[in-house]
């Protein structure tokens, strides 16, 4: 049993934050559909803004408005699907200096309200609120405006009594969305969700359970932990029985241990060919180092070993390393050694997730100057 009920654990996410952001600096382009990505510049050559329909080449998209969004675009989508989903959509490069800025300002800001607060990201915290005295919607509305106040951007928060309920009802009235929601709220509020809004259950997860016939979470909260074991194996599948109906003993963690390394990893909707789908996984390759390389400047530690990480088709999983010279940070050169660990793996089976990992990390105090690698890899190359 879950015995957190006298426990208030918030969940805080910046609205559509790396956007929102950009917006502060163009706020002639509120209302506008924005897209991040790329990194072209901001205007075009005749000093307008770039179109989406305009841009060629490699991607992904970063985020976008809300109003990109309605038109079906999605971070992580390549730049050239999106462009044919929002041709008329503006674009922008992302300027993660900025993201940062404003990240440290609203944590800063939280933590002036409670210092119990777990980093998730760049755009999103857990806050354990149980000692404060004012009532949760009072409290929510505290946190909001100290945001608004420290950085002109809203945040939406879910108010639970543990993390898995707070990160749901996060999301249900976004953007500026303030939800406080009890055990009792689950049935009304929670099981008429798509399954898929669990933090946990993936795109593949999601095909799978509805298969299966489970579409809602309370589809999944009427199976008992027996057939969930049967069908997902013992620790998924108690995993599941707890989240679909609000069981999460987890405490919000305060303290950040030193990383060992950092990665990032993708599952694709459909199985990928490196041939076939080069185009689709170059983008892929580009921004799972982008992200790696942003953790690596927002933990402030380099490291030396870039790794990769590939599941087939049949599930089996393989990994490679590659140790350069000197400690790095840098999105292309993580992408380079990335890419050398490429060229050692099999690549004529079907991929179903792609990695990329760094490891042997040390600080920014202690990193010397590195070198640029000489070294070139392209899916191109794949046959």
């Amino acid at each position: 049993m879950d015995h957190s009920e006298d426990r208030r654990i918030a969940h805080l996410d910046m609205d559509a934050f790396f956007a929102s952001v950009e917006l502060l600096q163009h706020p002639q382009l509120r209302g506008q559909a924005l897209v991040i990505g790329g990194q072209r510049a901001a205007r075009s050559s005749t000093g307008d803004y770039l179109r989406l329909r305009d841009y060629s080449g490699r991607g992904v998209v970063t985020t976008a408005t809300y109003e990109a969004r309605e038109m079906g675009v999605r971070s992580g989508m390549g730049l050239m699907k999106a462009a044919q989903l929002a041709p008329n959509a503006i674009l922008l490069p992302p300027n993660f200096d900025a993201y940062r800025d404003y990240s440290q300002r609203f944590k800063s800001a939280v933590a002036k309200i409670s210092t119990q607060i777990e980093d998730l990201g760049i755009d999103e915290i857990y806050i354990d609120l149980t000692g404060l005295p004012e009532e949760s919607v009072a409290l929510g509305q505290r946190v909001k405006a100290a945001v608004t106040d420290a950085t002109g951007l809203t945040a939406s928060i879910g108010i639970s009594p543990n993390k898995q309920l707070a990160k749901l009802c996060s999301e249900l009235d976004k953007p500026d969305g303030l939800t406080v929601l009890q055990r009792c709220d689950i049935p009304s509020r929670i099981w008429p969700l798509p399954v898929g809004k669990i933090n946990g259950i993936g795109p593949r997860t999601t095909a799978r359970l509805q298969q299966l016939g489970v579409h809602s979470i309370g589809d999944l909260a009427a199976f008992t932990p027996a057939w969930l074991i049967e069908q997902f194996g013992a620790s998924f599948g108690h995993f599941l029985h707890r989240a679909a109906h609000g069981i999460d003993d987890r405490p919000v963690v305060t303290k950040r241990r030193a990383p060992k390394s950092v990665s990032r990893e993708t599952t694709f909707e459909r199985d990928l060919h490196a041939r076939h789908d080069r185009a689709e996984l170059a983008q892929i390759f580009t921004s799972l180092c982008e992200r790696v390389a942003d953790d690596l400047r927002r933990k402030g530690v380099r490291g030396r070993t870039i790794g990769i990480k590939l599941r087939y088709a049949d599930f089996s999983t393989l990994t490679r390393d590659h140790s350069i010279d000197q400690p790095t940070r840098d999105p292309q050169r993580i992408r380079r050694a990335a890419g050398e660990c490429l060229k050692r793996v099999p690549l004529e089976q079907r991929l179903r997730l792609l990695g990329v990992r760094v490891s042997g990390l040390i600080s920014e105090e202690q990193a010397a100057a590195a070198e640029p690698l000489q070294l070139e890899f392209d899916w191109t190359g794949c046959t």
